[in-house]
């Protein structure tokens, strides 16, 4: 198990986690934990961040750094991925909570991997870009587009699913190229891709040095706009062992989770004096165009259940959502949450 990050701050650190945990207070947040909750099991949480990925749409979970040690947890750390996968990473014991895209949460559930799904994080934030040779989806057929991670991937699996939403067969209307983020950007940028499907900061990169133009926003086109991207799993036998830790550790991110959304420009700080990022600019547009108030909201069931479908429509899985849902979802401690975290 790497660690990338451990529960040792420097001076710099400190007073950034003071400032952080000053702003919880004035909108409204107890950085410490409810007083009726037992304290928990375990005082080390393990999450996950790898800098060669830089998905920065998964914020709170950085910005709970200093929330979860007000909620007892005295070692906080931040392990890189296995694999690119966080569900293989909290399957193989690596980690015990994380972020991950939808998709890939999915897939794992469908491989019977014992991880579950506690809540989702936020709304959509991966952008379709197209050049000009491309004004609409349906143009997409005999062009190249680049995309991160590998085929088979949640980015090739998710894209796949929208293209045949609207009609096209995804094995054999477009052609795939796989590439690391910075590669897919430059490929892009080069003209040697027709599109890049992309996840946060590409889509803010891309904005700002005005390349190509966005043919669909899961933040904002309907009906992928009205789930969410990414969710919240866990390892198993973390949260059978550890109840109270869990709950602690979903509080902390739910409330980094309304952070991000308040104060944006005070979490992208933070997240690059800690070096979560690198890109202020980058970082707080993300924050603002990630729709982060959405767990409150949307539905986490309707969202596997509206994925799971189309995965299963173009072959990516085996399992029907009932099985999804019921092998890998624990809704208890996000529906207790929702009653204590009422800002």
């Amino acid at each position: 198990m790497d660690r990338y990050r451990t529960g040792r701050w420097s001076r710099r650190e400190f007073l950034g986690g003071v400032a952080l945990t000053g702003t919880a207070g004035l909108v409204g947040l107890n950085v410490g934990p409810a007083s009726a909750d037992p304290p928990p099991e375990t005082t080390t949480i393990r999450l996950i961040n790898d800098p060669a990925f830089g998905v920065i749409c998964y914020a709170p979970q950085f910005v709970a750094a200093q929330l979860l040690r007000g909620e007892g947890f005295t070692d906080v750390r931040y392990s890189k991925l296995l694999q690119g996968s966080e569900p293989k990473t909290l399957a193989a014991g690596w980690a015990d909570l994380s972020a991950a895209f939808v998709g890939d949460l999915i897939t794992a559930l469908d491989a019977e991997a014992p991880i579950v799904v506690l809540t989702g994080l936020h709304g959509g934030c991966y952008e379709l870009v197209g050049s000009e040779r491309v004004r609409t989806i349906h143009d997409l057929k005999g062009k190249k587009v680049a995309l991160s991670g590998v085929l088979g991937a949640g980015p090739h699996t998710f894209l796949s699913t929208m293209l045949a939403y609207v009609g096209l067969d995804p094995r054999k209307d477009v052609i795939w190229v796989p590439l690391p983020p910075p590669a897919a950007i430059r490929a892009f940028a080069e003209g040697k891709v027709d599109a890049i499907f992309a996840f946060p900061p590409a889509p803010q990169e891309l904005r700002t040095k005005k390349i190509g133009h966005v043919l669909l926003s899961t933040a904002k086109d309907p009906p992928w706009s009205q789930y969410f991207c990414c969710m919240v799993g866990a390892r198993r036998e973390f949260v059978q062992k550890y109840p109270a830790a869990t709950k602690r550790a979903l509080r902390a991110i739910l409330k980094a989770n309304q952070l991000c959304t308040l104060e944006p420009e005070r979490s992208a700080r933070m997240l690059v004096d800690q070096k979560f990022t690198s890109n202020y600019d980058y970082t707080l547009q993300v924050l603002k165009d990630v729709r982060y108030d959405t767990w409150r909201d949307y539905d986490p069931e309707e969202t596997l259940r509206f994925h799971a479908l189309r995965m299963r429509e173009i072959g990516a899985i085996k399992s029907t959502p009932q099985k999804i849902i019921a092998r890998g979802t624990d809704w208890r401690y996000v529906n207790e949450l929702k009653k204590e975290l009422k800002g």
